[in-house]
């Protein structure tokens, strides 16, 4: 009891938010299969609060009690801790290191596949098979993007952007090192745009989770820049050692920021580009 009478105002608060969260995260891999249990909680809770905020619940423990029997509070669930959509060529200087990184290590190889794990939507998606057409090797390069939630994945198959929104992405597309018009690269259609079928047909999504699942191919590049900040100290290392047993000898990993000298298989990779999460594996 000393111990229970020690915990008052704000940190009774922060004990019961924190035990509600536990169960949420629980609940959703019991329920549903989709494991957030190793997310930075920090990162988490913020995404939590916000979603109900949206849906005016005063707590975790009524958030998951509508998650459990409130058709389509699950899907909002997943759609509020999942990466968010960026839009094409979004932060050219990234996109612009990208496009040499790849360009360097997928030119030697004679069938190169691309593994983009949890992409920022389509526009992640699609600025890659974009650049890689003008590098001249998407004809001959497989890129494969996965996610965990199979509704989500749905919804990208299927996905466009607004075709006037071409027009304000052109600029960030030239920054990046394109060289022609956005446009030629998409179909349009009642003022939707989507890219070509050629480029589209290179792309084959799948559901696939980073928190549970083992290496399902060999990649001559591995993008990953979006989730990874999302995750905490232990998964973030089994996924960078997921990616090492996916990564061919010589091939490219794109990640969120540079390896430390603790990380998963560090000594196995040589840094493309100073200063960014750019590396080859060399061993």
């Amino acid at each position: 009891m000393a111990a229970l009478n020690g915990l008052t105002g704000f940190a009774v608060h922060q004990a019961i938010e924190d035990l509600e969260i536990e169960l949420l995260l629980e609940a959703m891999f019991q329920r549903f299969g989709i494991d957030f249990r190793g997310y930075d909680r920090t990162l988490l809770r913020r995404k939590l609060l916000g979603l109900m905020r949206r849906r005016e619940l005063a707590t975790v423990s009524r958030l998951q009690e509508a998650v459990l029997h409130q058709a389509g509070a699950a899907l909002d669930l997943v759609r509020a801790l999942a990466v968010p959509n960026a839009p094409l060529f979004d932060r050219p200087d990234w996109v612009r290191r990208q496009r040499a990184a790849l360009a360097d290590s997928l030119r030697p190889t004679a069938l190169p596949k691309v593994w983009l794990a949890e992409p920022a939507g389509v526009g992640e998606a699609w600025t890659i098979a974009i650049l890689l057409a003008e590098e001249k090797l998407y004809g001959r390069t497989e890129v494969f993007a996965t996610l965990a939630s199979d509704e989500l994945l749905a919804e990208l198959r299927d996905a466009t952007v607004p075709a006037a929104q071409l027009a304000e992405f052109q600029p960030q597309y030239l920054e990046s090192g394109g060289s022609g018009r956005l446009l030629d690269y998409f179909e349009v259609s009642d003022g939707e745009a989507r890219l070509l079928p050629r480029l589209r047909e290179r792309i084959t999504w799948a559901q696939y989770s980073l928190v549970t699942d083992a290496s399902f191919n060999e990649f001559n590049a591995i993008v990953c820049c979006r989730a990874l900040p999302d995750f905490g100290p232990v998964l973030r290392q089994r996924v960078l050692r997921l990616f090492h047993d996916s990564l061919a000898l010589f091939g490219v990993m794109g990640i969120d920021r540079e390896l430390s000298a603790s990380d998963a298989f560090a000594e196995d990779y040589q840094q493309v580009v100073e200063g960014t999460g750019w590396y080859k594996r060399v061993r």
